[in-house]
């Protein structure tokens, strides 16, 4: 048997101007073809009647055809009605590796991003220095963005 990572997926409000932040901010690249998904095969894959599915798959910088991460938008649609916490049960944030922290937080931010916190610099006897930042893209979702040096 062979299992491979595939995608994460993310259910958006406006898929498309959720996409362009990750393709702004985190340099994702757009796999097309763009989905359109109706039908009686999607109804009985999520059991939601008459169920329209549009989004992409972004390739994530660093993988070229690698794992996606996959910006759908429903209807209809389920979209949460309370504050969003970091420490909520469930998946919790996804994570980028960068260069420079503070470049793309500020980047973040001019996109519609918002820092959670502060950006901190921890240093880990035996792994390294990390500096990280968690924050959140113009839906809600959180994200980490850190860097390990040695």
């Amino acid at each position: 048997m062979s299992i491979k990572y595939a995608h994460t997926n993310i259910v958006a409000k406006d898929w498309r101007k959720l996409s362009e932040f990750y393709i702004n901010v985190f340099e994702c690249k757009p796999q097309y073809p763009e989905r359109d998904l109706s039908g009686e095969w999607i109804d009985n894959l999520t059991n939601i009647p008459n169920v329209k599915v549009k989004g992409i798959h972004l390739s994530l910088p660093g993988y070229g055809d690698g794992p996606t991460l996959e910006i759908f938008s429903y209807e209809p649609d389920n979209l949460r009605n309370n504050e969003p916490k970091i420490n909520l049960q469930g998946y919790g944030h996804i994570a980028f590796h960068v260069d420079e922290v503070e470049v793309v937080v500020q980047k973040l931010v001019e996109h519609g991003g918002k820092i959670l916190g502060q950006i901190i610099k921890k240093d880990y006897e035996g792994i390294g220095l990390l500096t990280a930042a968690y924050a959140q893209d113009p839906e809600g979702n959180f994200i980490e963005i850190q860097n390990w040096s040695k």
